[in-house]
């Protein structure tokens, strides 16, 4: 396949939005939140765990824990067995109290919404950071990319980088701002109802002729 330049590259994601934004009009962020605390714990629990699990498990957590100061005097071993569904969940224990703590210390118990504070926080990267900055606050600080943003990014040919930050650097290049929120979430609906990892469904897929691995 030829290389593709800068200009047909730009033209080619435009239509790619076009295209992915009708098939996806109500595409959102699927993890339930009522808020920005209720969102940075929700993401923190998402590691290598499902959104539909990590809904399952919020949906008591929430009622229970309502503040930061909540989550920072709770019992460690406590708040562990409250999320025991989830995976690491000892673990996320800890980062969701040490990051509750010091929002109480340094941020009088509110969420951030800078790039920097967030990814202070313990269990806080710069995915989290972009999840919660984009659909809590509407702050279009960057591109999340997860697992599927990652591996349909790889197919589409909008990179050629693996690690998550670099594969963030090239796709702000050819996304527009204002949809940087938007993009990730049609990536993801896309990846988790059509271009699944092990069979995408290249024959009904709604992007395949804008998809040059579709082509081959």
């Amino acid at each position: 396949m030829p290389r593709e330049s800068a200009t047909a590259r730009r033209v080619r994601v435009g239509a790619l939005m076009d295209r992915l934004r009708s098939t996806y009009p109500e595409a959102h962020c699927e993890l339930r939140f009522s808020n920005p605390l209720e969102l940075l714990v929700a993401t923190i629990l998402s590691a290598q765990c499902t959104d539909r699990q990590v809904n399952i498990v919020t949906e008591s957590l929430f009622q229970k824990y309502r503040s930061a100061q909540d989550y920072a005097d709770a019992d460690p071993e406590t708040l562990a067995g409250d999320i025991r569904r989830i995976g690491l969940f000892r673990n996320k224990a800890k980062n969701i109290q040490s990051c509750c703590r010091v929002l109480v210390e340094r941020h009088g118990g509110q969420v951030p919404d800078a790039m920097e504070a967030l990814i202070a926080l313990d269990g806080v990267g710069r995915k989290t950071a972009n999840v919660v900055l984009g659909n809590a606050f509407g702050i279009e600080a960057g591109i999340v990319v997860d697992t599927h943003v990652a591996r349909l990014s790889q197919r589409l040919k909008l990179t050629t980088q693996t690690q998550p930050e670099k594969i963030e650097q090239d796709l702000v290049t050819w996304v527009p701002r204002s949809d940087w929120t938007l993009f990730s979430h049609w990536l993801i609906w896309h990846g988790r109802r059509r271009c699944g990892a092990r069979s995408p469904e290249c024959g009904a897929c709604e992007i395949r002729d804008l998809c040059p691995s579709a082509l081959k």
